[in-house]
């Protein structure tokens, strides 16, 4: 593979992945088991079930690690998911400079769908509709109840601090 290769992988935190995975999934499966039922191997003490594809993509250090084995670290970018909500333009901005492009998406092109809770880009002049996310995208996810946050939180958190530490930068997941 040329050296030349660059990634861009978008990253949000791995809970609200894992809820919005679960939300769209049950939006076309309406009788798919609760979340909770599906997360663990075992509540009561805690296992989760790495096997649910839902829970392993977010399980981000272990795909980098095996990403890392053809390309270097220098050429892979990450995105950070919330960031993109709340400052699209700026990482977009950062996209650009990974890429080596001159800045030309900036705020001017954004505006924010309250529908979607998601900002948009600004319809161009050949088109009279403007792009916004497509319908699987923005619908509220599922309740999820409190405890079993904070054990997905504790479950990730080792992943995410390998990972943190590996990119060397912090996505303030916890």
């Amino acid at each position: 593979m040329s050296h030349e290769t660059k990634l861009i992988v978008v990253v949000r935190n791995p809970v609200t992945r894992a809820i919005s995975d679960y939300t769209q999934t049950l939006s076309k499966k309406p009788d798919i088991p609760t979340f909770e039922e599906l997360v663990f191997k075992n509540r009561s003490l805690g296992i989760v079930d790495t096997s649910w594809n839902a829970i392993r993509i977010g399980m981000y250090i272990l795909h980098l690690e095996n990403w890392l084995q053809y390309f270097r670290l220098s050429q892979v970018h990450f995105v950070s998911g919330e960031r993109l909500i709340t400052d699209p333009a700026g990482e977009m901005g950062r996209v650009q400079d990974f890429l080596g492009l001159k800045r030309i998406i900036t705020d001017k092109h954004f505006y924010f769908n309250r529908t979607k809770g998601f900002p948009c880009l600004k319809k161009p002049e050949s088109s009279s509709q403007p792009r916004c996310l497509g319908k699987s995208k923005g619908r509220t996810h599922v309740q999820i109840d409190r405890e079993v946050i904070e054990q997905l939180r504790e479950f990730y958190r080792p992943f995410n601090i390998k990972f943190y530490e590996t990119v060397g930068q912090d996505f303030k997941w916890d």
